[in-house]
Order: structure tokens, then C-alpha cells, then sequence
């Protein structure tokens, strides 16, 4: 296969207008379609390392979620099955039919929900410290699903406070904190907040995937349905947003999912080593064939139930993930 440079102005940013939002997006390269989706305050730009390389033989596409980036802000549905529906429209703007779907932190847990909602277009799945498996995630994220939270978000861009994030960041990095690993990028995601409007998208998106108790959206109930579908997860073991534990139990009830961990790397692996996050996608591109969906299947699937529902001694997954699966039931499917 013959591999094609990409220049800088391939991957600018583009906008089209999908149910009258303005939404931005970037798209480079030829080939069978990869869909990037990023985590919540972010936008395209985290996965400006990874694109190029993408792109050589595959069409990539790199939207700013609606309520993030250069897209529209509006006071609207930002739920998981909404960004979902957002995506397929996009692609069906864009004439893109199929595509693997790449999705870190809440963008896993957007990638999960659209493999779910739309199987006969996806034709892989790679999540990225994805949101959705366990209940545990940062304490910060936390307090801001809490009222006032707009308040402590604007009081964090004040000069004098700002300084002090930053030295906060730095001793926890000195300390070889695992929240050490991700405090710079974390703040700059706070810098992507600008004005109010920015600040409430912000919060309704984390209101709808997160209180004070932690995550209130799963997708440990309907893993099970990733049968046949080519599925690889990708972690920090050092990841403070959301613990590498939820990689271990996402795999394992996940049938045929592949594991990498990336050690000392904290919630963005992909920016702590891209070259073998690259490597790693290109590989499994390479290795395996795009999902067969089958409307038999998928209905034999749902006849049969979660694996779990036969017991721990017939279904082979572990007491911890047997937990986590029975926890789920208390919180919100995706």
C-alpha cells in the first residue's frame, strides 16, 4: 500500500451546518474512514500529533463536538446518545457511511454509544481511557457537576489563581503524583473555557455524564454486544481521571477486545507517546477485517443477555468484574 504525505493544510479546520449548529471539524487523508472523537472540554486540536500519520492511508475525520472548540455552543442535549446521533449526521454529511471510531475519555463512552446505536456503520472500536465502565473518576470532575460550578471555573482564569494552578501542578508532578501526570493538561482544558457560554456547555456536558457520587452512565451492560466487533483498548497505567482499573474490567467483559497499556502514562497516552499510540492503531488496522454486522447476531445477542446473568462459574469473568457489572444496573445505561 502506497503511503501519502499530509501537509499542515489538510488537517485545518472545516465547518458545516447540521441542524442549523455550526459544526467544526477537520478531515485529511484517503482510504477507509477513522472517526476521532475527543473527551470533554477538549477538542480536535489533542489529536494533532496523530492525524498525519492517520491520514496517510485513511480518510480521518476530527470533529469539535457540539458545546466544544470551534463548534456551536447551544443550550442543548449533551448527552452521550446525543453526541452519538451528532456524529452519524456529521458523516452522513461528510458521505462517509462506515468508520472506525477512536474515542478518549467521554469520546469512548460516545464511541461505545454509536457502535451501539448504529453497528452496521461501525467498523472497529478503539477507546481511549474511555469513560463509562466504573463509577470512580477525578474528584474535580466531581465538584463541578456540583452547583456553582460555573463560578469555580471562572474564578480559576483569574491571573493570581492561574499562577497558583500552576505551581500546584507542578509540585504534584514533582511529587510523581499520578494527578501530576495530567495537571497540565488538565488546566489547559480550563484555559478552553473562555466566556460563560463555554462554561455552561462545559458543565451540561459533565452534568450528564457525572455527579458527586462519580460516573452515572455505563456501558458494562451492553459490552457484550461488541461480539465480533474488533475492539482495542488503550490506558495509562498512571491515568488520575479515570483509574486504569476501569481498562482490566472493560476487557474483560468485552469478548475478544485487545489490551495496551502504557506505563507511567497518565489520562492522554496518546500525547504521552504517539509514536507507538500510532503504531498501535496501525497495526490493529492492519491485523484485523471491519466488523460483519448481522441483525441475526445482534438478536441472538440480546436474547442471550449479559454473560454475567449465567454466574461467575459459567460466564469466566472475574469477581471484579462480576462487581462492576452489578453495579451498573444502579446507574444510567449509555
Amino acid at each position: 500500500m502506497r503511503l501519502r504525505s499530509v501537509d499542515a493544510e489538510e488537517t485545518r479546520l472545516h465547518h458545516r451546518v447540521v441542524h442549523g449548529y455550526r459544526r467544526a471539524y477537520r478531515i485529511a487523508g484517503e482510504g477507509p474512514a477513522i472517526l476521532l472523537i475527543h473527551g470533554i472540554g477538549d477538542s480536535s486540536a489533542t489529536w494533532a500529533d496523530i492525524i498525519p500519520g492517520l491520514a496517510r492511508s485513511h480518510t480521518v475525520i476530527a470533529p469539535d463536538l457540539l458545546g466544544h472548540g470551534a463548534s456551536d455552543k447551544p443550550r442543548a442535549d449533551y448527552s452521550v446518545a446525543a453526541y452519538a446521533n451528532g456524529m452519524r449526521d456529521l458523516l452522513g454529511v461528510l458521505g462517509i457511511e462506515r468508520a472506525t471510531l477512536i474515542g478518549h475519555s467521554l469520546g469512548g463512552g460516545v464511541a461505545m454509544q454509536f457502535a451501539y446505536q448504529f453497528p452496521e456503520r461501525t467498523d472497529r472500536l478503539i477507546l481511549v481511557s474511555a469513560g463509562g465502565v466504573g463509577r470512580e473518576v477525578n474528584p474535580v470532575l466531581r465538584a463541578v457537576s456540583l452547583p456553582g460550578a460555573d463560578l469555580l471555573l471562572s474564578t480559576l482564569r483569574l491571573p493570581g489563581m492561574r499562577l497558583q494552578a500552576g505551581l500546584f501542578a507542578r509540585l504534584m508532578r514533582l511529587l510523581d503524583t499520578d494527578l501530576g501526570q495530567d495537571a497540565p493538561e488538565l488546566f489547559t482544558l480550563v484555559d478552553a473555557l473562555p466566556d460563560a457560554t463555554s462554561r455552561s456547555a462545559f458543565i451540561r456536558t459533565l452534568r450528564a455524564v457525572v455527579d458527586w457520587r462519580g460516573q452515572v452512565v455505563t456501558m458494562l451492560d451492553r459490552c457484550y454486544l461488541t461480539e465480533g466487533m474488533p475492539t482495542m483498548l488503550m490506558w495509562g497505567s498512571r491515568d488520575s481521571v479515570v483509574p486504569v482499573r476501569h481498562a482490566y474490567g472493560a476487557h474483560a467483559a468485552m469478548p475478544g477486545s485487545r489490551l495496551e497499556i502504557f506505563e507511567g502514562a497518565g489520562h492522554f497516552p496518546f500525547h504521552a507517546d504517539p509514536v507507538r499510540f500510532l503504531s498501535l492503531v496501525e497495526d490493529f488496522m492492519a491485523t484485523t477485517r471491519p466488523a460483519d454486522w448481522s441483525r441475526e447476531r445482534w438478536r441472538e445477542l440480546l436474547r442471550e443477555g449479559l454473560p454475567v446473568a449465567k454466574g461467575p462459574a459459567e460466564s469466566g469473568v472475574s469477581a471484579d468484574v462480576e462487581r462492576d457489572l452489578r453495579e451498573a444496573s444502579e446507574r444510567s445505561a449509555t
